[in-house]
């Protein structure tokens, strides 16, 4: 039989929070854990291996709905049909991000256009409303 871990001990070997573990496993994302007589949460190797993965797509950016309809197919689906999905998730994924820099760059340059009206020291006549957030 596998080695078994408390949560707290799953925490340290994952990077995720005890706190976070036991949220992904309320909300559906990772499995109800088995538990001891008393009531305590028991992981193996298994469960860490998951929890990788799952702390991996979030870092990624996959939202807990897709990460929770990947992890499902870690339960007993065929791991055939997870490739395909993951694929599917990251292009997403890297088409959204794409689409961000794009906004971002485009905030750049407003934010540069700003900057050199505001170098340029064109001086406003008294009264005069300042215009240097103006689009140009």
């Amino acid at each position: 039989m596998a080695r078994s871990m408390t949560v707290g001990r799953l925490a340290a070997i994952t990077g995720v929070a005890a706190k976070t573990i036991r949220y992904y496993e309320q909300v559906g994302v990772l499995p109800a854990p088995r538990r001891t007589p008393a009531g305590y949460r028991q992981y193996d190797e298994r469960d860490a291996e998951r929890l990788r993965f799952v702390r991996r797509a979030r870092a990624l950016g996959l939202s807990l709905r897709h990460v929770k309809t990947l992890t499902a197919c870690m339960n007993g689906g065929p791991p055939a049909t997870m490739r395909p999905r993951v694929r599917a998730l990251v292009r997403g994924q890297l088409s959204a991000v794409q689409e961000r820099i794009r906004e971002f760059e485009l905030l750049r340059r407003e934010l540069q256009q700003v900057l050199q009206r505001l170098r340029s020291g064109a001086r406003r006549a008294q009264g005069a409303r300042c215009r240097c957030l103006d689009a140009s």
